[in-house]
């Protein structure tokens, strides 16, 4: 998939759709689906993990999100709930529903207290998903974002 068509197809009128529109969201969006999918080609989570999609999303994390989140905030909650098809689960949608599961992970990122950082600050994005959306405990790293940023969106 182009990294272009993603961003101009998908998460702006994602972003749009959910009031959450902004160039900070866009290349944070973007550099996550190309890091986690290995460039935007893999739905599934190598090594037999449980995360889908193209940000590979685990479907715990999914579910706490409707518990924990979406349940206190009906609108933004309907308008998430606007992308998602009858049919699949919404988990698989993950893998399958482009919009859903965009939406899906740029609500795991408004969960964060912490300001997004600059559009055009690689560093700075690479650090943020690292912290909040990758987590300590996760395998990647800062560096291994940008690598990815760099190889798949020249």
């Amino acid at each position: 998939m182009n990294p272009g068509d993603l961003l101009d197809l998908v998460i702006r009128p994602v972003l749009a759709r959910l009031d959450l529109a902004s160039a900070s969201a866009e290349a944070l969006l973007l550099g996550t689906a190309l890091h986690e999918s290995g460039g935007l080609r893999r739905l599934v989570q190598g090594g037999g993990g449980p995360a889908l999609g193209l940000y590979q999303i685990e479907p715990a994390t999914h579910d706490d999100l409707w518990e924990t989140f979406l349940r206190y905030r009906p609108a933004l909650a309907g308008r998430t709930e606007a992308l998602a098809a009858r049919w699949p689960a919404r988990t698989t949608q993950l893998a399958t529903n482009l919009a859903y599961a965009t939406a899906i992970a740029r609500l795991i990122y408004l969960r964060v207290p912490e300001p997004l950082p600059e559009a055009d600050d690689l560093a700075g994005l690479a650090r943020y998903w690292k912290r909040y959306y990758n987590t300590s405990a996760g395998r990647g790293t800062a560096a291994a974002f940008i690598e990815s940023w760099n190889r798949w969106n020249a």
